[in-house]
């Protein structure tokens, strides 16, 4: 099961007390629903929680709708539908709408307290809604062909301070979030709290990733560099061996030069710990700078025809 499932069975299975509350389920359910007119209602979902959650929601309120399945080609589809004349009556005095608006937008005295948004926003969710898996990224949206309840449930999350956007995509209307923490918190919101408890536990691990990623970058970016650097001083020593210079060096770099082509691995500062007593570690990067100078002078007096011995 998908994360998107997950939430919205987990929204589905969640307990609503209270007239206002389930009303303002049902008003959430009918306003996302595919249909929602003077004909009635229809909820299509490939989630069979979701239209059972939808048969109960309006069966408290006294309307009686039907929950059938069909088979399609991704899977069981469900649908929920109030059709009966009656009961299509009696749910449209349940909303205040009579199914011949030209326009359909919210209604705030059906959703006047937090648990009424909270149930409605809910099953709008459950309607039209996704979530995409956090191993993957951060967007939750909502879609609807319909502008001005797009417009409307874009203000109603804006006033909840869930930092929602609009946009359209073709043709159809999408409010949308992005980020990570305000996302969590509508889920929480919406009654998903285990699916955002699991996206605070991966927020937690891609961190920890991450930090681990930057260390290891670094890490590999400061050996690249220690093994160019070795590279280029061992060649210096080499030729300077190879021309019997080192022998007439001073003791100190002398040392340093033997050593260094002794641990041609070493790190500078493990490089430091075979040395007794123990230079610092600018200092012997410094001895090892003049040798490779001392280097590079006698390979430009040999080469420039003028034999010359440090």
């Amino acid at each position: 099961m998908s994360f998107a499932s997950e939430a919205r069975c987990e929204i589905a299975g969640r307990e609503l007390t209270g007239e206002n509350t389930v009303r303002a389920a049902c008003y959430g359910l009918a306003c996302f629903a595919k249909h929602f007119d003077a004909r009635g209602l229809v909820i299509q979902t490939e989630q069979a929680e979701t239209a059972d959650y939808a048969r109960q929601c309006f069966a408290r309120c006294g309307i009686r709708g039907e929950v059938r399945s069909r088979d399609h080609a991704s899977g069981p589809m469900y649908e929920f539908s109030i059709s009966q004349p009656e009961q299509v009556s009696q749910m449209h005095a349940l909303f205040g709408t009579n199914g011949n608006e030209t326009s359909l937008q919210i209604d705030p005295a059906l959703i006047r307290s937090p648990k009424s948004v909270s149930a409605y926003v809910g099953a709008a969710f459950l309607c039209c809604g996704t979530v995409t898996d956090p191993q993957k990224g951060y967007h939750l949206e909502f879609t609807t062909p319909r502008t001005n309840l797009a417009r409307d449930f874009e203000a109603l999350l804006a006033e909840h301070e869930f930092a929602p956007r609009r946009s359209r995509r073709k043709g159809v209307n999408v409010v949308y979030l992005k980020a990570c923490a305000n996302i969590q918190s509508l889920l929480v919101f919406m009654g998903a709290e285990k699916a955002a408890g699991l996206m605070n536990t991966e927020r937690a691990v891609k961190s920890v990733r991450n930090q681990v990623n930057r260390y290891t970058n670094c890490e590999t970016a400061n050996l690249g560099k220690m093994v160019r650097a070795n590279a280029s001083a061992i060649k210096a020593l080499r030729y300077l061996q190879e021309q019997d210079a080192l022998e007439t060096l001073p003791e100190p770099l002398r040392e340093t030069a033997v050593k260094r082509l002794q641990y041609p691995e070493l790190s500078l500062a493990a490089l430091c710990e075979t040395f007794e007593p123990r230079p610092s570690k600018s200092g012997l990067a410094h001895r090892l700078k003049r040798l490779e100078a001392m280097s590079a002078d006698l390979r430009a007096r040999k080469e420039g025809g003028n034999p010359h011995r440090e």
